[in-house]
């Protein structure tokens, strides 16, 4: 299968922290493959270099074997990437619709010809708004579409965000803790509905969560850091297995 995101030896450095110590992954296209590691062990800083939210002291990003280090983050967008936030930023005083339509800005028509609303701005904000019914439909939002973000259970707004992300109609999404605060009926319909957009839309995921029972059941392959250092990798169940990874971040228990 062929690689869709990768990177080699990446390191960021904050003054005399080590986030990233020269971490390497390689990510099929096609598969949902995970990023785990205790907290501080670099992961979302990890994903800021990989989307281009930070730049990297050394190392290098492919995204389908093109080199982009030097790339924006809305040049990754352009180039089919998306992603989510640990913590969610969505607009607060706007509907559920609107805050979906966000995540497409960039395939919007030219500023003139909105401004002017030509044909051809109409035929695409029709296009866009068609669209992001169908995402909210998949995701179960369609009954919210005209409710305010603010006013929507915390388990709705994490699919609001996806949905946004989704708009953006990227081939690789990275999700940053999909699930972090939701309940387990939450964090269910979200596995669900991420192993759909795999399967269904084949979208390549790479995603960051803690918890684990999840990121076992939904994942492909796993990436271990630890320290800001790659620890181990594998499918899950070898990874489950693995007295490294058992001792730095699972607990011996397990």
């Amino acid at each position: 299968m062929a690689s869709h995101l990768k990177c080699e030896e990446i390191t960021v450095r904050f003054g005399g922290v080590v986030a990233c110590d020269g971490v390497s992954l390689d990510v099929e296209e096609g598969k949902i493959v995970g990023l785990i590691g205790p907290n501080g062990a670099g992961k979302t800083t990890l994903f800021n270099v990989l989307s281009r939210f930070q730049e990297a002291d050394a190392g290098e990003v492919y995204l389908r074997g093109q080199p982009v280090n030097k790339n924006s983050t809305s040049q990754m967008v352009n180039l089919g990437m998306a992603r989510t936030f640990q913590n969610i930023n969505l607009f607060a005083e706007q509907t559920t619709l609107d805050n979906i339509l966000i995540g497409a800005h960039h395939l919007c028509a030219p500023p003139l010809q909105s401004m002017l609303w030509m044909p051809q701005a109409r035929a695409v904000e029709r296009e866009l708004t068609d669209r992001a019914v169908e995402i909210a439909e998949m995701l179960n939002l369609e009954s919210e579409l005209d409710n305010l973000a603010k006013n929507l259970p915390y388990g709705l707004q994490k699919r609001v965000e996806l949905a946004r992300a989704l708009a953006a109609k990227p081939e690789i999404i990275l999700l940053d803790e999909p699930v972090a605060g939701c309940n387990e009926e939450e964090t269910e319909e979200l596995q669900n509905i991420i192993a759909r957009l795999n399967r269904e839309l084949g979208i390549t995921v790479l995603l960051v969560e803690h918890d684990m029972s999840m990121v076992m059941s939904i994942c492909d392959y796993l990436y271990v850091i630890n320290f800001g250092a790659n620890l181990a990798q594998g499918e899950p169940a070898d990874i489950q297995t693995n007295r490294d990874v058992i001792t730095a971040y699972l607990g011996e228990e397990v």
